[in-house]
């Protein structure tokens, strides 16, 4: 009988671990799709409603697949892109301002440096970047306060 109740406490056991693995697994959860500031392209009709994490801690969504080439770190890109904080506040968007931007992937925040590889010319994804990847500790005064997590709404026109 003791071999009985030790093989069920196995199974109860195993039963548990796959329950708790399945949750975890389940944690990411639907997340509204952000409001598209005026100028930007649109959606996939199956853009997914989750993030997608990966080993840095980043969190992205491809909300449009490129049908073009996928950035290099070592490559220049030409964006549009939107950027908030948890708040909903606003703290720089290209959109606003009408005029794309233009840079070197690996001359900004590791966050950006990653996530746009992950999508291809002509794509736009969703990042949301812990503040290890973004401005750390200090943040980016006046407008970044420190240990920030960062949203970016991001299109990518050029890869050069």
């Amino acid at each position: 009988m003791g071999m009985r109740m030790c093989g069920a406490v196995a199974v109860c056991g195993l039963v548990l671990f796959l329950t708790e693995v399945t949750m975890s697994a389940d944690e990411a959860k639907d997340v509204a799709f952000p409001e598209l500031p005026k100028g930007a392209g649109k959606l996939d009709k199956d853009a997914p409603k989750k993030f997608t994490e990966t080993k840095s801690g980043l969190q992205y969504r491809v909300l449009r697949k490129g049908d073009g080439a996928m950035p290099k770190a070592s490559n220049t890109v030409k964006v549009n892109y939107h950027g908030w904080l948890d708040n909903g506040k606003v703290f720089d968007s290209s959109y606003k301002r009408n005029e794309a931007i233009s840079f070197p992937l690996n001359r900004v925040i590791p966050g950006w440096t990653e996530g746009m590889q992950l999508v291809g010319k002509g794509g736009m994804i969703e990042l949301q970047i812990p503040s290890g990847l973004g401005y750390g500790d200090r943040g980016a005064p006046p407008d970044i306060p420190p240990k920030a997590t960062l949203h970016f709404l991001v299109e990518l026109l050029e890869v050069k």
